[in-house]
């Protein structure tokens, strides 16, 4: 309980490392307009009009390339892509075209590059961005979809990359 008093900015970032997102690249641009970033706040929105919610802080490059192109790309990353966050996050000093370095990239519908061998890549429309403080909340219509069965997702958890423990470790509810 926060007694009426507010919550500070670190106290809530460390709150929110707990809980554990899987890692996906979002693209966006083309040709040497591209760019994109390393997310875990993707979740779905809707099956019926299969869409998605994606979070962007609206000082990042890729917002302003983003509302020209009014297209982007999840792509959920496998857990051998490591790399491939870290490099979208802005590790080793890479910045617009030179983050799709080291990975092969095609394109589904939209233009925007979807990633060869990710987990699931969801390519969408952006239908609307809600300006949200500091950040904007993309809604994005699932235009193309790509699926690698097989493969586990990496994830992101207390300010690491994990991977998912062995099938035995998993608990199951009935």
């Amino acid at each position: 309980m926060t007694n009426g008093s507010p919550i500070d900015r670190d106290s809530f970032k460390l709150s929110m490392r707990h809980l554990a997102g899987a890692v996906s690249v979002i693209t966006v641009g083309e040709g040497d307009e591209r760019t994109g970033f390393t997310a875990t706040s993707v979740s779905s929105l809707s099956a019926d009009v299969p869409s998605v919610i994606v979070s962007l802080n609206r000082a990042s490059s890729s917002w302003t390339i983003l509302e020209r192109h009014h297209c982007f790309c999840v792509n959920v990353l496998a857990e051998d892509q490591q790399h491939i966050a870290r490099s979208f996050a802005g590790l080793g000093g890479r910045h617009g075209v030179e983050r799709y370095r080291d990975a092969s990239w095609h394109h589904l519908k939209t233009g925007a590059a979807a990633l060869e061998n990710a987990l699931t890549v969801l390519d969408c429309e952006l239908e609307k961005a809600i300006h949200h403080h500091t950040h904007v909340i993309l809604i994005g219509r699932v235009c193309a979809i790509a699926v690698r069965p097989h493969t586990s997702p990496l994830l992101y958890w207390n300010g690491g990359y994990r991977r998912l423990g062995a099938a035995a470790d998993l608990v199951h509810t009935n």
